[in-house]
């Protein structure tokens, strides 16, 4: 009689606990699926969309590194990219770094129009 008293709650919880782990279940897929579609998924075709440009630059293109640094391209390796961000400076960048392609004539206009850096006053 003293045993069936402590029985019958286990008994009581196990069978009503069925429930609440359908809820967690449910919920705990419902997370996952917006977490994939809120972070994961976009974040994946920003990589796909970055290593496609990565793969596509050419000599000549306009381009900011990760830096904010802007230049041209005016040499291309397997690794690393030879950008030239003042008239005769260049850089070695690695290609990953390059963060956008940018359209041309921008680094002209960003120059101050005739291709060469502004020059600054000495007053």
């Amino acid at each position: 009689m003293l045993m069936d008293f402590f029985i019958s709650p286990a008994h009581a919880q196990q069978a009503g606990g069925g429930g609440d782990m359908l809820f967690f279940l449910i919920f705990t897929v419902l997370l996952v699926a917006v977490f994939y579609f809120l972070l994961i998924r976009p974040q994946r075709q920003r990589m796909k969309q970055h290593q496609q440009m990565v793969e596509g630059l050419a000599e000549g293109d306009e381009v900011v590194t990760s830096g904010g640094e802007l230049g041209r391209i005016t040499r291309l390796g397997e690794q690393f990219v030879r950008v030239e961000v003042a008239k005769g400076v260049e850089w070695s960048v690695k290609r990953d770094m390059i963060g956008h392609v940018l359209p041309k004539g921008t680094l002209d206009e960003a120059r101050g129009g005739k291709g060469h850096a502004p020059t600054e006053s000495t007053e």
